[in-house]
């Protein structure tokens, strides 16, 4: 059995969706596909984002990202932002060139 539950990770991921707003994850496929491919970047090379990772297998790590919200799924409408700097600076040259 998958600890935590599929039900868990998804109540976990769409916690810090606004009301109103359609949830970031619907079913347990995006669920998968979001853990696999955080699995293969830690298999590339990624530090692991949670204590404890040492030893556990690449996916088992990757589940608790997910659970402990250390990790974020991005939507394809979405802009992926690599630190909150990153997204300040983008906001920064927006108004800037407005």
């Amino acid at each position: 059995m998958l600890h935590p539950s599929y039900t868990d990770l998804i109540n976990a991921v769409n916690s810090g969706t606004e009301p109103g707003e359609h949830p970031v994850v619907q079913s347990r496929y995006s669920i998968v596909i979001a853990a696999a491919k955080r699995a293969r970047q830690l298999i590339a090379g990624d530090e692991p984002l949670v204590s404890g990772a040492a030893g556990k297998k690449p996916l088992s790590t990757a589940v608790q990202e997910l659970y402990e919200q250390k990790v974020r799924i991005i939507g394809e409408d979405e802009e992926p932002w690599e630190t909150a700097e990153d997204e300040q600076e983008m906001t920064e040259r927006e108004t800037s060139e407005e």
